[in-house]
């Protein structure tokens, strides 16, 4: 019986590893749960064309924002775990295991890790009409006028919002959040003055700052931004402590086989650690994040813890 079991598990391993080496053999969909034109959908579209080099199918990538992640998340969730749909996942989903405990899906339960992908510091900018020009301006405003200046945001447990919700906390002020569908509608509300402030990506919105279309006042990182040298973090502005940022990462459905997993992690990481890609992300702003499997997967549970607790500290609640 032990011998028939043994020969089982080897018939299996050699399926799976065959499996692998056949691996992709037709298009593979890239699930990006949030907006065109943001940080997820621009390096996912750069991750998909390097891998469709690489691996010779197709790799499609399909924006489906809504719900601070979920609506997307959930169909990757509830996909096939074959390997052909893929998640591009970031803080937020770390963010709402705490923030919205009843979704549809586990983080941990329902998906396994890949690889992290990138990591980008905030700019904290307000629309030229606000009259405040750095950080200390804008706190002295928003505390002469309680609940009347607000923040955008892609929407709910998104690293926009959290940003939002930690300088509150931490500057001690009452700004409400505008939560969006996506982070391209929120950059339209900020550019448009519908809201009066906004934490962004810097890689996204350091143009903006540049052309005028907006006010630069500090950027999120615990030191400042190789693209806007001259822009001071928030801490240094006068919020101390102050900190956050976005990352972005890969993840595929619980039960895809481990061969695939590995697979994908090994072309991500000759992909990420590639010396064109390092220098090109890290001008725009942007650090590579390549790790195994493992690494990612407990990169992932200290998020989920930290974020947790930013959570409880801010009071951050849907919107």
């Amino acid at each position: 019986m032990l011998r028939s079991f043994v020969a089982l598990l080897v018939a299996l391993a050699g399926v799976s590893g065959a499996c692998a080496q056949s691996y992709p053999a037709r298009p593979v969909k890239l699930i990006v749960p949030y907006g065109t034109g943001g940080p997820a959908d621009i390096f996912g579209r750069f991750i998909a064309a390097r891998l469709q080099e690489a691996l010779g199918q197709p790799f499609v990538v399909e924006d489906r924002p809504g719900g601070g992640s979920i609506v997307g998340t959930e169909v990757v969730a509830k996909s096939a775990p074959d390997g052909y749909t893929l998640l591009m996942m970031s803080n937020t989903h770390t963010v709402n295991e705490t923030l919205v405990p009843k979704k549809p899906f586990d983080l941990m339960r329902d998906f396994a890790p890949i690889s992290g992908v990138s990591y980008s510091d905030l700019m904290m900018v307000v629309h030229p009409s606000v009259p405040a020009s750095n950080v200390k301006e804008f706190i002295a405003l928003a505390k002469s006028k309680p609940g009347v200046l607000n923040y955008a945001s892609s929407g709910n447990g998104t690293p926009y919002h959290m940003a939002g919700e930690l300088f509150k906390a931490l500057a001690g002020v009452d700004i409400v959040h505008v939560p969006h569908k996506g982070s391209d509608q929120a950059r339209a509300s900020i550019l448009g003055g519908q809201v009066q402030m906004m934490f962004d990506a810097v890689p996204t919105m350091a143009a903006s700052a540049r052309a005028g279309k907006v006010k630069a006042l500090a950027t999120s990182g615990s030191k400042r931004s190789p693209v806007t040298p001259e822009t001071p973090t928030v801490a240094e502005a006068g919020v101390a402590g102050y900190e956050s940022g976005i990352w972005l990462g890969l993840m595929a459905p619980a039960a895809t086989p481990r061969p695939i997993l590995e697979k994908l992690n090994a072309e991500v990481n000759k992909i990420l650690n590639s010396a064109d890609v390092k220098e090109t992300w890290l001008k725009q702003g942007t650090i590579t994040m390549g790790m195994s499997i493992g690494q990612f997967d407990q990169f992932l549970r200290d998020e989920i813890v930290k974020w947790g607790k930013v959570v409880k500290i801010s009071g951050a609640k849907l919107d």
